[in-house]
């Protein structure tokens, strides 16, 4: 099936990422890469990579970026959308190979597997997420600062893993996640509390700092990863911390 997925990648500065990427999707016979005028040398890794197809899109938003690929994605019947920090490991690889879907699954999950500088995790926050569909039947929608892919109809499972290792610097992820800590801020602003999943009522109750350390250390295993785990951990709780600061100056603007 794999001649039948066109994996489509949404990308700004992403030179730290995406070779490492692009180099686990040799077997694509086309990737469609959306670029929102990258300044470093996303473009040249791109150029390096006979099966890319770059398209530049001004970014508004990722749900808008994300529909637009799907309008350029060809004519495949199905597309993979990762991240350009995302990388599709070769038992995932075989998995897709062997798919013959039924005609009324129009979509798979696909779980990760989370890395710091290379180094895997024993667990994470990062939830499985609709990676694999069939394009006609698919609708992104902006969720915070996030995204979310809306497919209607049946989507199975897949038992392979993707892997999630960003290598961008701590100061780039600082700056995202400011950035990310008003739109979600925004949205506990403006969704009911009965629309609200728990992670995020715990958000509006300003407790999600005090409950992310422990949670992630211990409930989620990453304290037996060492100082990786020590970091990721940490990452949680600064960007829990920046989400309450935002909704802090909201109050007083």
């Amino acid at each position: 099936m794999l001649d039948q997925i066109t994996p489509i990648i949404l990308t700004y500065n992403e030179e730290a990422n995406l070779h490492r990427t692009l180099e686990q999707l040799i077997w694509a016979t086309k990737i469609l890469v959306i670029d929102s005028s990258s300044t470093d040398n996303t473009l040249a890794i791109c150029s390096e990579f006979d099966n890319v197809n770059v398209v530049n899109r001004s970014f508004d938003c990722f749900a808008n970026q994300s529909n637009f690929a799907l309008s350029q994605a060809g004519n495949t019947e199905w597309v993979l959308s990762i991240d350009a920090d995302y990388i599709v490991t070769p038992e995932l690889i075989l998995e897709m190979q062997a798919l013959n879907p039924e005609a009324d699954i129009n979509g798979y999950q696909i779980e990760f597997q989370y890395l710091i500088n290379g180094k895997p995790l024993s667990g994470s926050l990062y939830p499985a997420r609709t990676a694999l569909y069939r394009k006609v039947h698919a609708r992104y929608v902006q969720d915070g600062h996030a995204h979310r892919v809306n497919v209607h109809g049946k989507v199975s499972k897949l038992n392979a893993k993707i892997q999630h290792d960003d290598r961008k610097s701590f100061g780039r992820w600082l700056q995202s996640q400011r950035k990310y800590a008003q739109e979600e801020s925004k949205k506990l602003r403006l969704t009911p509390w009965a629309k609200l999943s728990n992670v995020d009522k715990l958000r509006k109750l300003s407790l999600a700092p005090f409950v992310i350390f422990p949670y992630t250390l211990i409930i989620k295993g990453v304290i037996v990863d060492g100082w990786p785990g020590i970091l990721y951990a940490s990452q949680r709780l600064i960007a829990e911390v920046y989400l309450q600061i935002a909704r802090v100056k909201y109050l007083f603007h």
